[in-house]
C-alpha cells in the first residue's frame, strides 16, 4: 500500500478528489469548528453498486423512475463532503468549510448537531457486505489529510451509527474499524 497520501486539503477542497458540487449545504454556524469526521455507507438502489445514482441523488438530479425505491427519497435533500467510490475514486461534493446534509439529528460526546461541526464521507457499499481494501486504504488517506488540516479531529471519527444510535446503522457491521485504524497509524508512521 501506498503509505504517504496522495491527498491535501487547501482552502476546504480536497486536492486528489473528483469536484461535483451538490446544492445541498449551507454555512456553517460561526462558532462552529470542525472536530469530528462521520463515517456513512451507501449504495442505489440498495445493495447494488456503480451506476452514478449516488452522484445524482446528492445533486438533486436522481430520476424517481429508474428504480421503485427512488420514488421514496426523491424529495429528500441530502450530501456529504466526500463519497468513496469501490473503486477508490474520491468524490467532492461540498467543499469542508461549509456543512454538507449528512447526519441529520444526531449527537457526538453531547453535543448535538454534527452536521454544524463535523466532515461526513461516505462510503460505496452497504450493511450486508464487506468494503473494498481500497476504500479502506484511500479513506485512511483521506482520513489523514483531513487530521491535517482539522487538528481537532485527531481522536474524533465515528460512524453514523454511533451519533444517531437507534436511527442509523451505517457504516455497518461488515466496516473494519480495527483495519481502517490500523492504516490510519501506518500512514502517520510513514511521515
Amino acid at each position: 500500500m501506498q503509505q504517504r497520501s496522495s491527498f491535501q486539503v487547501v482552502d476546504g477542497q480536497l486536492i486528489g478528489a473528483k469536484q461535483i458540487p451538490s446544492p445541498n449545504f449551507n454555512q456553517r454556524p460561526a462558532e462552529a469548528k470542525i472536530e469530528l469526521v462521520v463515517i456513512h455507507n451507501i449504495s442505489l438502489p440498495p445493495s447494488q453498486f456503480g451506476g452514478g445514482y449516488i452522484q445524482q441523488f446528492f445533486q438533486n438530479q436522481l430520476d424517481s423512475t429508474q428504480h421503485p425505491y427512488f420514488e421514496t427519497i426523491q424529495d429528500l435533500k441530502v450530501s456529504a463532503h466526500l463519497l468513496i467510490l469501490r473503486t477508490g475514486e474520491v468524490l467532492q461534493f461540498v467543499n469542508f468549510q461549509q456543512r454538507a446534509w449528512h447526519a441529520g439529528r444526531s449527537s457526538y460526546l453531547g453535543q448535538q448537531e454534527c452536521n454544524d461541526y463535523s466532515i461526513g464521507i461516505e462510503l460505496e457499499g452497504s450493511d450486508d457486505c464487506a468494503f473494498e481494501t481500497l476504500q479502506y486504504q484511500v479513506l485512511a488517506q483521506v482520513v489523514v489529510s483531513l487530521q491535517q488540516a482539522y487538528p481537532a479531529i485527531q481522536q474524533h471519527v465515528a460512524g453514523h451509527s454511533d451519533i444517531a444510535p437507534g436511527r442509523k446503522t451505517d457504516p455497518g457491521p461488515y466496516f473494519d474499524w480495527v483495519k481502517f485504524r490500523s492504516l490510519v497509524q501506518q500512514i502517520k508512521n510513514s511521515k
